[in-house]
């Protein structure tokens, strides 16, 4: 069986904090974790229904960093609904938050950065021990697996996440060279131990013309990524992740549902389901596996037709419903 690991990075955004009182977590709350709209929620709660009705698994990847200005019951809010499913919690970091939270943060000393790999290693080690430790203090089971904000790690955040006790990064992302400092290539697309810790890059395409298209619910339409996980089954690949947000399905400066997108992860979810030789997986349960040195994987190739069928889609939701 092929283990698909939908990923789902919920967080905050620091793009839309306004201070530091409770009217202005409940609305960023409202925003990126429910995603709030008139035709009803459209975020976590959204997924875990639908993952529940048609019996898929998930890992939510949870930012702590905003308990530096809400405190941990803005992070309980958070991790409570997902557990309460059944659902998976491990570790997720954005760093934009030690310059929001300013000089009163108890990682006040560290500075500031946009992305975890900005920091010297013991500096990684201090933010990622404060992440860890907020998550457990706000419900989670010790987490074993980490994603960076914007994927903005290297390789002594990987070393520092050694040092504090996790086993797992999900960071790489071959078709986004530059998104990570992690000295891995575009051809690294398999699970492989890297830095102490077992690096799960996250899934791709071939793109036409060249290079990769990462497998996020944004960027592949509903029929490249089934083709892609079919593919890896079919490859006899261990695993393939899928990188989607907990805000992903919104406008949320409009608060407006992308029905485009809503209605391709949710065919998603039911196409997986009904996939023969594939099942949905969790890092708490069922962590990615080391794969063979001598059975180099290739990405699903690209196709002109479906690429096409994907662009006039992409157009045409930009057109409707904006930037998320």
């Amino acid at each position: 069986m092929t283990r698909v690991y939908i990923t789902i990075d919920t967080e905050y955004s620091s793009g839309l904090a306004t201070g530091s009182g409770p009217a202005d977590r409940a609305e960023n709350y409202a925003r990126s974790i429910a995603c709030l709209t008139p035709e009803g929620p459209a975020g976590i709660t959204h997924k875990l229904r639908l993952f529940a009705e048609h019996g898929q698994r998930a890992v939510f990847f949870v930012d702590p960093m905003p308990a530096l200005q809400w405190g941990v019951a803005a992070i309980e809010d958070v991790v409570a609904p997902i557990l309460e499913a059944g659902q998976d919690v491990q570790l997720h970091c954005h760093t934009e938050w030690l310059a929001i939270a300013g000089a009163g943060s108890p990682l006040h000393a560290v500075g500031t950065g946009r992305n975890i790999g900005d920091f010297r290693f013991e500096e990684q080690c201090a933010i990622l021990s404060y992440a860890r430790d907020t998550l457990v203090a706000a419900g989670a089971a010790p987490p074993v697996a980490f994603r960076a904000g914007n994927y903005g790690a290297n390789d002594d955040t990987l070393r520092a996440l050694a040092e504090i006790g996790l086993g797992y990064d999900t960071s790489h992302c071959p078709a986004l060279p530059g998104a990570s400092r992690i000295s891995l290539g575009p051809e690294d697309r398999e699970p492989v131990i890297h830095q102490g810790v077992i690096e799960v890059p996250v899934g791709s395409i071939a793109a036409l013309g060249g290079g990769q298209r990462h497998a996020q619910i944004t960027a592949l339409s509903l029929g490249e990524m089934t083709a892609a996980i079919r593919h890896a089954r079919d490859e006899d690949r261990g695993s393939f992740t899928l990188v989607t947000h907990s805000f992903e399905l919104i406008n949320r400066r409009r608060l407006a549902v992308n029905r485009i997108l809503r209605r391709r992860f949710n065919a998603l979810c039911r196409q997986l389901g009904a996939m023969r030789g594939v099942t949905t997986a969790t890092y708490a349960e069922n962590p990615p596996e080391i794969a063979p040195a001598s059975r180099p994987s290739e990405p699903l190739p690209a196709h002109a037709v479906r690429t096409g069928l994907r662009v006039a889609e992409q157009i045409v939701s930009n057109t409707l419903y904006g930037a998320l």
